[in-house]
């Protein structure tokens, strides 16, 4: 049955591959493509991820609240805080995580690489799923268990990414080490595909207009660890994106995965809304005295 799910999502995402591509505002939430935030903007962003739980198990959600800077036109670093909220169990603050994205060449190439690093400080409570490096998470545990196991982990993803025509084609591999516990170094991918609904303004200040609107495609999960490199006892997803530019600065955006494994919860909804600041680093500057 598991292979058979493997199939049909493989083909759907494909098909779906074929007739999808990139948008101003990418629709990803797991996926990251070539595409930096513009220096000296902040984009702030309110996300959560919520499942639908197996039997047996709890329905949980878990919001996250991320600040993006564009340093320069080729770094961007973001700081991430992390909550989770699991139904019948409690409420907890689940860590946070320092990321920084580097685009090692200047021009735009057919394939473009962007080197990633981040710094987790969570725990094992952590349920945002924003990737799924090594085995299935832990999801029947008490969060008074496992806010009490600590993940130190330094993740780091090359990242390959291509605008073709109107569409964006991204694949992420993940290598991650927990320096808290003994899992050894631990495996991940991630495959998107996404495009805007159109790429010519329609000419009127229209926020339903179909250039507003960009859909796609993810598949994500985990490959194991040294321990174990392969898919056995691994979640993955399909995930059909939405993002819709609801003003010149705002985005939402929308994304029901489909778990393919039995290590996978049956859907994960992920929703998000961000908000861009344009010249912040200039107008902190200004405010402290600096120049402009």
């Amino acid at each position: 049955m598991t292979s058979i799910k493997w199939i049909v999502a493989l083909c759907l995402f494909a098909r779906f591959g074929v007739l999808a591509g990139s948008a101003q505002e990418s629709p990803y939430f797991i996926t990251y493509d070539h595409h930096m935030e513009e220096p000296g903007n902040l984009e702030i962003e309110v996300s959560s991820t919520t499942d639908v739980p197996r039997s047996g198990q709890r329905f949980y959600f878990a919001p996250w609240t991320e600040f993006e800077y564009g340093v320069t036109a080729r770094w961007t670093a973001e700081l991430y805080l992390e909550g989770q909220s699991t139904w019948d169990d409690s409420t907890i603050f689940t860590g946070w995580r320092l990321e920084n994205r580097f685009r090692p060449l200047k021009r735009e190439h057919w394939v473009n690489p962007v080197l990633y690093l981040e710094y987790e400080n969570i725990n094992e409570a952590d349920r945002i799923q924003k990737e799924l490096e090594g085995g299935a998470p832990d999801v029947s545990s008490p969060n008074s268990v496992l806010r009490s196991i600590k993940d130190r982990e330094l993740e780091t993803k090359l990242i390959l990414s291509s605008d073709v025509h109107d569409w964006n084609l991204a694949g992420n591999f993940i290598v991650a080490k927990n320096f808290s516990q003994s899992e050894g170094v631990e495996f991940g991918y991630s495959f998107g595909v996404s495009r805007p609904l159109a790429t010519m303004a329609s000419g009127s200040n229209c926020r339903f207009c179909r250039e507003n609107f960009s859909a796609g495609m993810e598949i994500y999960g985990g490959l194991g660890s040294t321990h174990g490199f392969g898919l056995h006892d691994t979640a993955h997803y399909v995930a059909p994106v939405f993002a819709w530019l609801v003003s010149d600065n705002a985005t939402l955006r929308f994304s029901p995965g489909v778990g393919l494994t039995h290590e996978s919860s049956p859907v994960l909804f992920r929703f998000g809304y961000s908000y861009e600041i344009q010249g912040f680093g200039s107008k902190l500057s200004h405010l402290f005295g600096g120049k402009p």
